[in-house]
């Protein structure tokens, strides 16, 4: 039987996973229970490790293998933790990861401070590497995502939100953790500044591209598949590409409609399997699939001084798997 892109990642990748796995929990020490609590009912209940993944290979891409990359990669997946653990709060969200989100199971400020934490946990594994560049990445990487939020809770449930606000909204909220855990794996290595520039922009088309298919899972995957119920960014009021393009060719008629649902505080789901129809019929899923598809391209283009490496390829095939897993 022929292995699918998913299995052939998780086969050539695994040996990282499960070191990248100890090493989140070897370093994950509180002073108190309830925060190891917090931080574990995130951080262990299933996540890709993408980040950390990321950031390992783009280093061994470019020739750097001590062992390291591995405890540093981490810095990654707590500043992704921290920051899911923030967002959840400000959407009120329901379900994580198949799982019931951490504000519901602890007090929202309990939930923060953990976010805290974990962010503090990165910027001082950060300082460990002696890369002062790698430490500015990762400031620039905080300042950019808070700056991202804000901006989406700002144009939460406006109808006119236009696709250059939402292309630097998911650049600041996604591409930039994702680009810098590329860049920071080769600053790591000291790579030449050419390496470091294909890396880091790989990076950031690979974010773009999982960003975009994120947003087309919302409406077109089943919960069991999106580890929370689908709609969950049209019911906190979140324009994403597939409605901001449909939006843009709809029938004056449709377009009032549409309008009406986003500012729905909750709807069935007929009138969400009404609303998915309306993206099909003017094009906002397949254009959103494009663009997703477009960015893979160039992020794979990326790649190519690094053609012939075991980490370059698998670089390779996370960009394919990144919409093939949701479109």
């Amino acid at each position: 039987m022929t292995k699918t892109l998913k299995q052939q990642i998780i086969e050539m990748a695994a040996p990282d996973l499960e070191k990248i796995e100890k090493a989140l929990e070897d370093q994950l020490d509180p002073n108190t229970e309830l925060v190891r609590k917090i931080a574990s009912h995130l951080l262990f209940s299933g996540g890709k490790r993408l980040r950390p993944l990321l950031m390992v290979h783009s280093a061994r891409a470019c020739g750097y293998c001590t062992g390291f990359e591995i405890r540093f990669s981490t810095i990654f997946e707590y500043l992704h933790a921290a920051t899911l653990l923030h967002d959840d709060v400000v959407d009120e969200a329901q379900v994580r990861r198949g799982k019931k989100a951490a504000h519901l199971k602890w007090s929202a400020p309990e939930v923060v401070l953990t976010g805290d934490f974990l962010l503090a946990k990165s910027l001082e594994i950060a300082a460990e590497t002696g890369e002062p560049e790698i430490i500015s990445i990762i400031a620039e990487i905080t300042g950019d995502m808070s700056q991202g939020e804000i901006d989406q809770l700002s144009n939460k449930g406006k109808s006119d939100l236009s696709e250059d606000q939402y292309l630097e909204i998911i650049k600041k909220k996604t591409a930039v953790l994702i680009r810098g855990a590329c860049r920071s794996g080769a600053v790591l290595a000291k790579a030449k500044n050419r390496k470091v520039h294909a890396l880091s922009e790989y990076g950031f088309h690979l974010g773009m591209a999982f960003q975009m298919a994120d947003d087309l899972l919302d409406y077109t995957a089943d919960a069991q598949t999106l580890g929370k119920n689908p709609g969950a960014d049209l019911r906190e009021g979140k324009l994403t590409l597939p409605l901001i393009y449909s939006l843009g060719r709809a029938s004056s008629e449709d377009r009032k409609w549409m309008c009406h649902v986003t500012q729905m505080e909750n709807f069935d789901t007929e009138v969400f399997k009404k609303f998915k129809a309306k993206l099909y019929e003017y094009g906002g899923i397949e254009y959103t699939r494009q663009k997703a598809e477009d960015h893979v391209k160039k992020a794979k283009l990326c790649l190519e001084q690094f053609a012939g490496t075991d980490s370059g390829q698998l670089l390779d095939m996370i960009a394919d798997y990144s919409i093939e897993r949701k479109v």
